[in-house]
């Protein structure tokens, strides 16, 4: 027996998953600001999806940047208690030993959107999330691309001069926060054209920052902001970066997510298979 979550910090979400090929339907709860109660409301919830069989491993993503050994969250801007807890820990005592496995839930969406949705067959995959923030992983080979400190393409800088906002990073400049604070309303509140095919050509400088630095073969984007209408388009985003992109030859594909709201679980699955046949876990 196996564990999948996704955790946000509003909600957290479990799944059994018995084989490793096929997961059941989530629980969801909602997530505990204290870190104590959310360890006991987890494990008391993973306890009894297992309905007691001995669980082997439990995977999942978290919203925030992990520490060095990914056992704790090192910062969670939506989590702050949880910061330095023990999350590893914990739950493997409450979970009869169980291994247990945590990566940014960016990562994990890609994982699983690599694996089995929209990124399925290609070799070097981006995936970026567009919403309250933005986010981003590349997963090469099947797994995450390993990195020091983790991977935020939302903190690239994409116009020094600050004219919007200060700092001028692509997350303040495109994600639903960032457009209600430079706009002064929410993003589903605005319907004038030409503010949504701005929102695109700052997007498109964002990824070609990323085309450029990650050269995937296919950028499959997510999030509210592209998956809801109004919202950005797509066309007009692949407009823009043609106009933009000098040194290569070809775009890469782009496209829309192909999992919905499950990529993180898809994820965590295609995770504790790679971990299964590396011998990790039974």
């Amino acid at each position: 027996m196996y564990i999948l979550y996704d955790i946000g910090g509003t909600n957290m979400r479990l799944a059994a998953l018995k084989d490793l090929q096929t997961f059941g339907e989530a629980v969801h709860i909602k997530t505990p600001q204290n870190f104590d109660e959310a360890m006991k409301q987890f494990s008391q919830t993973a306890l009894k999806l297992a309905d007691g069989e001995k669980i082997f491993g439990v995977a999942g993503g978290v919203p925030g940047a992990l520490n060095h050994d990914k056992n704790s969250l090192y910062h969670s801007p939506n989590l702050t208690g949880w910061d330095g807890k023990p999350f590893q820990k914990v739950l493997s005592h409450a979970l009869g030993g169980a291994k247990i496995f945590m990566e940014n839930d960016t990562d994990m969406i890609g994982l699983g959107e690599a694996a089995f949705g929209a990124g399925k067959g290609r070799n070097i995959v981006v995936y970026m999330t567009v919403s309250t923030g933005v986010g981003g992983s590349r997963i090469v080979n099947g797994k995450i691309d390993p990195a020091f400190w983790g991977q935020e393409p939302g903190q690239q800088i994409i116009d020094p001069s600050d004219r919007l906002y200060d700092p001028g990073t692509l997350e303040n400049y495109v994600s639903g926060g960032g457009v209600e604070r430079i706009y002064g309303k929410p993003a589903y509140e605005i319907t004038d054209a030409a503010v949504w095919d701005e929102l695109a050509k700052w997007l498109a400088y964002g990824l070609h920052n990323s085309i450029v630095h990650w050269s995937p073969e296919i950028i499959i984007l997510g999030g509210s902001m592209m998956t809801k209408q109004p919202g950005i388009s797509l066309d007009a985003v692949r407009g823009h970066l043609r106009k933009i992109m000098k040194i290569f030859p070809e775009l890469p594909e782009l496209t829309l997510v192909g999992l919905g709201d499950e990529g993180g679980f898809y994820g965590s699955m295609q995770y504790l298979q790679v971990k299964r046949d590396a011998g990790e876990i039974a």
